[in-house]
């Protein structure tokens, strides 16, 4: 399998930095779309496109079995001008895949090519490729379109490439593995005055200064040190000279947590706490919070069926088991929260090598190398999960 794998490693090679060269953003991926699908068909998949607007599934059914699983992979580029000067550059100024998913199509979709060859297993595969996955919620989107209703799976599986570790590695956990995302946007509405008679207003900056110390709080003391949470204000804008004590202060920022517990008290308390210092000084309070992705949870006997078919490539001592969860979020969450199943992360490169710059950097590229390796791990874990009967 991985000799085959490894020689059409220039075709490969040629899909993704087409791909590369070519980024679209979060349901604009109808170029992207139609090469999958035109892919897909010409490997003799059954092919189905428009869920979450762009979104195509390929479905592969091989022998008699009645089991299905779902493997999915990510389309979208990010809003990111590309610094590098690379042959195949993005051509799209303002656009870039920054983050790998032009790789994860490729290894997909070459799982799915040597799949409908080699036709080596027994029931059905569903070949997911999802638009969106940067901040747009096209998982979710996948999903309320009807995605398991229409592809019924018992289970469903990611991957993500991951700068930092070596190639030929893996990387998962049980449990929690990303963090839930959320958002928010505050208001602090104070009085204005002439910066020389403060006494004359109700300053919101001075406010907004108490009320961020004490948010910080939320995560330092209000948070059991065993659990995790992030809290992290990133823009603050009040004011447009040097003499006036401007009306109100605007501040926005992001919230993260691996536990539904977590979640639901730091949006409470940041409320409470913000409202209570406001009110103190005489100020208002106007607070939106909203719930991004959720946390993405790996279920406990896909995690082992992940571990299996990766320790069957590359040995036990490249697979580690118990990887540190990430404060980044992904919104194969919500196929998680619908259908069991495991996410996991294949090495991009490690050191100062090919494929070590981290993900959402302007200098990022994906690793060709991993991509046989990637397939080869799509390829076990179907031929594990759906094994052919003997001859009868």
């Amino acid at each position: 399998m991985r000799d085959k794998l490894n020689g059409w490693q220039g075709d490969f090679t040629a899909w993704r930095r087409d791909i590369h060269a070519h980024p679209e953003l979060a349901f604009e991926e109808t170029r992207t779309s139609d090469i999958v699908a035109a892919k897909l068909e010409s490997f003799g998949l059954a092919v189905h496109r428009g869920l979450g607007k762009t979104g195509v599934v390929g479905t592969l059914k091989s022998g008699r079995g009645n089991r299905a699983i779902g493997l999915r992979a990510d389309m979208d580029a990010l809003p990111l001008q590309e610094l590098n000067e690379l042959p195949h550059k993005s051509v799209h100024d303002g656009k870039m895949h920054a983050c790998g998913h032009d790789g994860h199509t490729t290894m997909l979709l070459a799982a799915a090519r040597y799949l409908a060859e080699a036709k080596s297993f027994d029931g059905t595969v569903h070949f997911i490729f999802q638009p969106a996955e940067e901040n747009e919620g096209g998982g979710q989107a996948m999903v309320r379109d009807g995605l398991f209703e229409k592809f019924p799976v018992e289970a469903v599986y990611g991957m993500h490439n991951l700068p930092g570790i070596p190639v030929g590695d893996f990387a998962m956990r049980v449990g929690p593995i990303m963090a839930a995302s959320d958002r928010f946007d505050a208001v602090i509405h104070g009085k204005g005055a002439h910066a020389a008679f403060p006494h004359t207003g109700i300053d919101p900056i001075l406010i907004a200064s108490h009320v961020i110390t004490a948010w910080q709080a939320l995560v330092s003391r209000h948070t059991d040190p065993l659990q995790s949470a992030v809290l992290s204000v990133t823009s603050i804008h009040a004011g447009d000279t040097y003499n006036v004590i401007p009306d109100s202060v605007s501040l926005r920022g992001t919230v993260r947590s691996f536990d539904a517990r977590v979640q639901d008290r730091m949006e409470a308390q940041l409320q409470s706490v913000g409202q209570q210092i406001c009110a103190a000084f005489g100020a208002r309070l106007e607070l939106d919070y909203r719930r991004g992705y959720p946390a993405t949870v790996n279920t406990d006997a896909e995690t082992h069926h992940a571990i299996r078919a990766a320790t069957k490539l590359v040995g036990k001592e490249h697979v580690n088991t118990n990887a540190a969860p990430l404060m980044g979020s992904e919104d194969f969450a919500f196929m998680l929260q619908a259908r069991p199943g495991c996410y996991i992360f294949i090495g991009n490169g490690a050191g100062d090598g090919a494929g070590s710059c981290m993900i959402h950097n302007p200098h990022y590229d994906f690793n060709d190398t991993i991509i046989p390796l990637g397939a080869s791990y799509w390829v076990q874990l179907v031929e594990d999960l759906l094994p052919q009967r003997p001859a009868q």
